[in-house]
C-alpha cells in the first residue's frame, strides 16, 4: 500500500525513482538513478504537476490514485515538455476525459512535436502571472526560457509559498528514503546536483540569473524541483549555490587536476603537481584521469573548485583523445573564473600541450599560471622542478586569494 509524502496537508508529492535508467539523455552516466518527482493539489479542482518518464507511468499512476481515490484530475500543469516530464500526458487525457492541459504557447507546441496531440479544448495557455484558481490554492507562473529549454517555466503557489521549480534546483541521483533535504546526506546530493546544473544548465548562466532575477522579490517556503530532493529548509543555500553556478564561480579553494597520458608520463607530472600543491597548504587537490572519468564527472570538480591544470600526452598532434572533448565542451560552455595551469608530454612531434594552450587562449576569462610546461620523455630533474614552481604559482594564486 503506497504511503503518501506530504509537502502540505493537501500537496503530495507522486514521484517516482528510476534505478534502471543507465545514461541520461544517451550519454551522461547515472550510477545512482534519478527520480521524476511530480506533485498533486488536492483542492476544489484536483491539480497534477509535471508528469514523468512514459516507462515509470505505472508506479505514478498507482500513487496518484492512491492519494486522490476516484476523483477526476482537472488540470496538468507541464511546466517542461522533455519527456521526462511529458510521458504522462497522453495515458492522463484518457483516463480523465475533462482534464485541461494548462502550458504556455511554446510548450503547447512542443508536445506536438513529441507527438503528444493536446485538443484545443482540453489545453489552456497560460502567460507570465497568469493565475490559475484551485480554490483554496492560487497558483502562478513564471516563465523561465532557456532554463534549459525555450518553453521551459515555472508554478508559483501563491497560498502556501512553494516554487515548483522544474529542472531549476534539480539533481541526478534517485531519492533513497529521504525526500526532502533536511533528512538526507547533503554531500551526495550535492555532487549529483552540482553534476546535472554543470552538465545540463551550465552553458546557460545569463538565463539562469535572469530567473533567479526574477524570483528574488518571491517569498519562497519551499522548492520542489522535477529531480531531486524538495528543499523545504536552508532554502538560502541552494539559490546561493545556484548563484555562484551560474556565474561560474568557484565553490572552494582547491585545485582539480586532468590528464590523459599513455605510457605513465604525463601521469607522473600530474603526481608531482598534486604532491606540491599539498605540501603548500591546498588542502581540496584532486587528480583525475580522463581515461577513467566520464566527462560529466570531470565538468562537476571544475565547477567547484577555482584551480584546473589540464595535462596531455601528444596524440598525431592532438591532445589525450579524451582531452580533446573536454577542451571542446569546456569552450562551449564559456569556462571562466578559474586559474589554469598547463602541463603534457611528447616524444617527437608535440601538439598536445599546444592544443591546450590555445584553447586557454580563446578563453579571456580564465586566468593562465605560469607558461605551460611540455616535458619530452621521462621527467628529469630539472623538470621536476619546473613541476614544482607551477604548482607553486597555482598555490600562490589561491592562498593569495584567502586574504
Amino acid at each position: 500500500m503506497y504511503k503518501s509524502t506530504k509537502i502540505r496537508d493537501d500537496i503530495v508529492w507522486i514521484g517516482v525513482n528510476d534505478r534502471k535508467i543507465e545514461k541520461w539523455e544517451s550519454h551522461i552516466p547515472l550510477d545512482f538513478g534519478v527520480t521524476y518527482n511530480s506533485y498533486v493539489i488536492l483542492d476544489e479542482k484536483i491539480c497534477i504537476i509535471d508528469g514523468v518518464e512514459e516507462g515509470e507511468n505505472g508506479d505514478f499512476f498507482r500513487k496518484l490514485e492512491a492519494t486522490i481515490g476516484d476523483r477526476q484530475v482537472d488540470y496538468i500543469i507541464i511546466n517542461h515538455v522533455e519527456p521526462d516530464h511529458s510521458g504522462s500526458i497522453k495515458s492522463l487525457l484518457k483516463m480523465y476525459p475533462d482534464i485541461k492541459v494548462v502550458g504556455n504557447v511554446k510548450s503547447i507546441s512542443i508536445l506536438k512535436l513529441l507527438d503528444i496531440d493536446v485538443p484545443d479544448d482540453r489545453a489552456i495557455v497560460v502567460k507570465e502571472k497568469d493565475i490559475l484558481d484551485l480554490g483554496k490554492h492560487k497558483l502562478t507562473f513564471y516563465l523561465m526560457p532557456m532554463v534549459h529549454w525555450p518553453e521551459s517555466m515555472s508554478t508559483y503557489d501563491m497560498t502556501d509559498k512553494i516554487l515548483f521549480s522544474n529542472d531549476a534546483f534539480g539533481s541526478f541521483g534517485a531519492l533513497d528514503g529521504a525526500i526532502f533535504n533536511d533528512e538526507a546526506n547533503l554531500n551526495i546530493f550535492e555532487n549529483e546536483m552540482r553534476r546535472y546544473y554543470s552538465n545540463i544548465v551550465g552553458k546557460l548562466g545569463a538565463p539562469v540569473n535572469a530567473i533567479l532575477k526574477k524570483l528574488s522579490s518571491v517569498e519562497i517556503s519551499c522548492i520542489c524541483p522535477s529531480h531531486g530532493l524538495i528543499w523545504r529548509k536552508n532554502i538560502d543555500k541552494v539559490i546561493e549555490k545556484y548563484q555562484k553556478w551560474a556565474n561560474i564561480e568557484a565553490e572552494e579553494e582547491g585545485v582539480v587536476i586532468i590528464y590523459g597520458s599513455m605510457y605513465g608520463h604525463t601521469t607522473e607530472m600530474a603526481e608531482i603537481l598534486a604532491r606540491q600543491l599539498d605540501e603548500r597548504g591546498i588542502k581540496n587537490v584532486q587528480i583525475y584521469d580522463s581515461s577513467k572519468f566520464d566527462i560529466s564527472y570531470l565538468f562537476s570538480a571544475i565547477w567547484k573548485y577555482k584551480g584546473l591544470m589540464i595535462g596531455t600526452c601528444t596524440h598525431y598532434n592532438m591532445a589525450f583523445p579524451k582531452i580533446e572533448p573536454l577542451l571542446q565542451k569546456l569552450e562551449n560552455y564559456g569556462l571562466k573564473n578559474r586559474y589554469l595551469g598547463i602541463f603534457g608530454n611528447m616524444l617527437w612531434s608535440g601538439g598536445g600541450v599546444k592544443r591546450v594552450k590555445e584553447f586557454a587562449d580563446r578563453l579571456t576569462g580564465l586566468e593562465q599560471i605560469g607558461e605551460p610546461i611540455e616535458v619530452k620523455g621521462h621527467v628529469t630533474p630539472i623538470d621536476r622542478e619546473k613541476l614544482i614552481e607551477l604548482a607553486n604559482l597555482m598555490a600562490d594564486k589561491l592562498i593569495a586569494d584567502r586574504l
